[in-house]
């Protein structure tokens, strides 16, 4: 792995778990901290050499991972709410589904600014300033994470309306990222792909009630070709990841997965059409899923995944701490020669004062406890 501070081990020679298998720690994207600012110095203290690149943090209006985008459609000509007016999600945000009002042809819709970019550029210039004074170390990538059009449509837009305004709000997004990329010096950034309602489109099936739905098939095969394009829409030198994510609604998955599966088939159906170099997956490993079982679908991948190709496993959790991560630890390693760690997802949504003991398990748990 390229994260790593030592060459890994030759699977023939006996060493321990964290010199071998552990190489790096990842963090996702959100943490809940008072601005950039605070994420950047803070992850640099707690995490220092162990991270390969700093987000920072998802702050502001982006503390709810996409919510934030209903604002946007709001703004948006051409599209309305429908149904009855509602609140979820801590009394927040309208869950009420958009829907094409028939006044402005769906490839004709103009959203606003989304924001990712005026953030980008924002955190940039602290991350810049505090790595010029020593803060965050010299090599380390400023990282930003940016949703899928699938996520963004898949929840928010109404079912018989998702394939006509996917394409626009893919457009919009790819605007975001050109500005991000004018703006960033591509050697300092690293572009993340938050790709979380494509599993639930693969996993759930339609009779569950759930209420999402593929609007496209064979879904493996979409879920592939939008990742691709994705993909493609970042040029190198930019580092490009792609956290597969099951989802976090207050800090629980809209299904478990029965294994990696699904996981190892996108990674795999990227791997093989991909025009640039992939730098980084990380996935989810639930917290109870310390079985060889999980991670045995991941054994079919590795020959086709590039040497320097990092992979991060999610498998810190606060719940059970260190101990908990090395078992979860010791049957990936029956599976998978090495790794990083992280936690399964986003960290922003939960306790403020969990923040600082969880990037010193992230740190732990990547140095061998």
């Amino acid at each position: 792995m390229s994260t790593s501070p030592t060459a890994p081990a030759s699977p023939t020679t006996p060493q321990s778990a964290t010199e071998s298998i552990v190489q790096g720690a990842h963090l996702v994207g959100s943490v809940n901290l008072p601005d950039a600012e605070a994420v950047f110095r803070a992850a640099a203290e707690h995490l220092g050499d162990h991270l390969a690149r700093i987000p920072d943090g998802e702050v502001g209006e982006r503390f709810y991972w996409i919510q934030f985008q209903t604002f946007r459609f709001d703004e948006t000509p051409g599209l309305v709410r429908v149904g009855e007016p509602g609140f979820a999600i801590r009394d927040l945000f309208d869950v009420r589904p958009f829907a094409l009002d028939g006044t402005v042809e769906a490839d004709e819709l103009v959203f606003p600014d989304l924001g990712y970019a005026e953030a980008a550029l924002e955190s940039y210039a602290t991350f810049a300033r505090l790595r010029d004074e020593g803060v965050i170390p010299s090599g380390v990538r400023f990282q930003v994470s940016l949703p899928t059009p699938v996520a963004v449509v898949g929840a928010f837009v109404q079912q018989a309306d998702k394939a006509a305004v996917e394409p626009a709000y893919e457009r919009a997004l790819f605007g975001e990222l050109r500005h991000i990329l004018d703006g960033i010096p591509h050697q300092d950034l690293a572009i993340q792909w938050d790709t979380a309602l494509e599993f639930a489109l693969l996993e759930l099936p339609r009779d569950t009630g759930f209420g999402l739905e593929a609007w496209f098939e064979p879904v493996l095969d979409g879920v592939v070709e939008r990742a691709l394009r994705q993909l493609a829409s970042v040029p190198p030198p930019v580092q490009v990841g792609f956290h597969l994510c099951y989802g976090d609604v207050e800090e629980a998955h809209f299904v478990q997965p029965i294994d990696a599966g699904h996981l190892a088939d996108v990674i795999r159906g990227i791997v093989a059409g991909a025009t640039r170099h992939i730098d980084f997956f990380h996935l989810p490993v639930p917290i109870e899923r310390d079985d060889v079982e999980y991670f045995a679908p991941l054994a079919a991948v590795l020959p086709d995944l590039p040497a320097a190709t990092d992979l991060y496993l999610g498998l810190v959790h606060h719940q059970d701490g260190a101990e908990g991560a090395q078992r979860r630890i010791a049957a990936a390693s029956t599976v998978l020669p090495h790794f990083g760690v992280a936690t399964e997802c986003g960290f922003g949504r939960g306790p403020a004062e969990r923040t600082g003991d969880l990037l010193d398990l992230h740190a732990a748990v990547a140095r061998g406890w």
